[in-house]
């Protein structure tokens, strides 16, 4: 054992609360631990969000003596399983009873649960750099207690699991996915018989609920070099299972004009140099659906190569289905599909040439997320660029640096004609219908083609010039 009491003061306002539950602990004459990715996180000088605490009892007694403590008023318990939340304002923390849970094949909801001792709790935790416990009792405070050699494999960076891998999955499948983000987040390895071991049960995810997948994908994806997790659920055949889009990517050539000659390498890439630009999850979530159209797409040109033409729009309605079997927000949803129509606008204008027009149609059709759109397109073309593209980057630049005209970006955000459709009616003398629609979009395509400004007075004055056009 090893004490780590130097370690723990560096959280000074978890520090308080540990030695508070201590004192507790010791007045209800109950062992009391801090556990799993707090622990983790000490060793690995990272400042943890939440405290996981471990009572060999009853812990949602504990938990209720806990809060009185902390001038908490009520807790959050799950009888069923001797755990509670304690809603304490400066960091949250979860206790629970020490207990060892039994599943059945069908499910990832514990059928039966049994209440054990410290190294029976620490043995059904997941991985082993999350199956440590530091006591927190006065008399011992500080003492790690590691039996599966949480420390060993933290210096190795490694992820392994305390029991047979086999066991372990099998018990909770959702942890062949977090063993990804683990591995992602650290930038730790994955055990080979652990990657075995998912490979032989991948099968099993398909018990786990589409939300709990859902949210441990983008935790990947928000990790700081995603595509280590990704790899990760690609080699071990879950990318097939959980989203079969992006595995379907693997293995298909592309013409390496801008890009990887493998498209899903390619993309992996792309994720990578976004994580580089922002810690947005979104726009990382953008450039690994932002070629999701290719694989269906591509065919072969006798002097191009391959084309994917198409590919943007047609992975705008791809976007439709996988944001609805995935259970994205429809906000979420929303800016995947605008990320993938557009990609390929700003490229497209590097190559042509920049005009006024087309910039301001740029920013009307990406609005607020112009900012994002421009990141993806960074990350996308600067990934493997060829000495023969490098004449369309300084294009690229200028397409950038109008983007950041404050003044003409503000006019275009939220972009629709000066005149409103009850003008138009009353100076037209016709109803509503789509010769107002007509009217006003006529209006709307002078000013982005720059014939006239952005302003209600030069509008109302190309009306009256056209409006005998639509109504004679």
């Amino acid at each position: 054992m090893t004490n780590i009491r130097e370690l723990i003061t560096v959280h000074s306002e978890a520090e308080k609360v540990l030695k508070l539950a201590g004192q507790v602990g010791s007045e209800l004459e109950k062992q009391v631990y801090v556990v799993g990715g707090f622990v983790r996180d000490i060793f690995m000088q990272n400042i943890s969000k939440e405290i996981d605490l471990m009572v060999v009892g009853d812990g949602i007694k504990f938990a209720e003596a806990l809060a009185k403590q902390l001038a908490v008023k009520k807790i959050i318990p799950f009888k069923e399983f001797s755990t509670a939340k304690i809603p304490y304002e400066k960091i949250r923390i979860d206790v629970a009873a020490a207990r060892i849970e039994s599943y059945d094949d069908k499910s990832r909801k514990p059928t039966t649960v049994i209440y054990t001792d410290l190294k029976g709790d620490l043995v059904r935790r997941d991985f082993t750099i999350n199956a440590m416990a530091v006591d927190i009792l006065p008399e011992s405070f500080g003492e790690l207690h590691d039996p599966y050699s949480g420390i060993l494999d933290l210096q190795a960076k490694q992820i392994t699991t305390p029991l047979d891998p086999d066991e372990t999955f099998c018990e909770d499948p959702l942890r062949m996915l977090r063993a990804a983000y683990f591995a992602s987040q650290f930038g730790f390895e994955v055990d080979k018989k652990c990657c075995d071991s998912i490979i032989r049960q991948k099968n099993r995810i398909l018990i786990v609920s589409q939300e709990r997948i859902t949210a441990e994908l983008l935790k990947i994806l928000a990790s700081p070099k995603p595509s280590i997790g990704l790899f990760i659920l690609q080699e071990t055949g879950l990318m097939k299972l959980i989203f079969p889009e992006i595995d379907a990517m693997y293995g298909i050539d592309q013409t390496p004009e801008w890009h990887h000659k493998d498209i899903f390498f390619h993309t992996m890439q792309v994720v990578d140099n976004a994580a580089k630009l922002t810690e947005k999850m979104e726009i990382r979530f953008a450039a690994l659906v932002h070629d999701i159209a290719k694989p269906t797409t591509r065919r072969i040109d006798q002097k191009k190569g391959y084309t994917f033409h198409g590919h943007d729009a047609i992975g705008e309605k791809i976007l439709d289905k996988v944001a609805q079997r995935m259970k994205l927000s429809n906000n979420l949803g929303a800016y995947l599909k605008k990320m993938t129509l557009l990609h390929l606008r700003p490229i497209a204008l590097a190559k042509k040439g920049v005009t006024d027009s087309a910039i301001r149609r740029l920013m009307v059709a990406a609005g607020d997320d112009i900012d994002d759109l421009m990141k993806l397109c960074r990350a996308d073309i600067t990934t493997k660029i060829q000495k023969k593209v490098k004449k369309y980057m300084h294009n690229f630049e200028r397409v950038d640096e109008l983007m950041q005209n404050v003044q003409e970006r503000d006019a275009f955000r939220a972009f629709q004609s000066p005149v409103s459709g009850h003008e138009i009616m009353e100076i037209c003398a016709i109803r509503g219908g789509k010769t107002v629609g007509r009217i006003k979009k006529a209006i709307e395509e002078a000013i982005l083609d720059g014939k006239i400004d952005n302003d209600h007075e030069k509008a109302l004055g190309y009306l009256y010039q056209i409006k005998d056009d639509y109504i004679s």
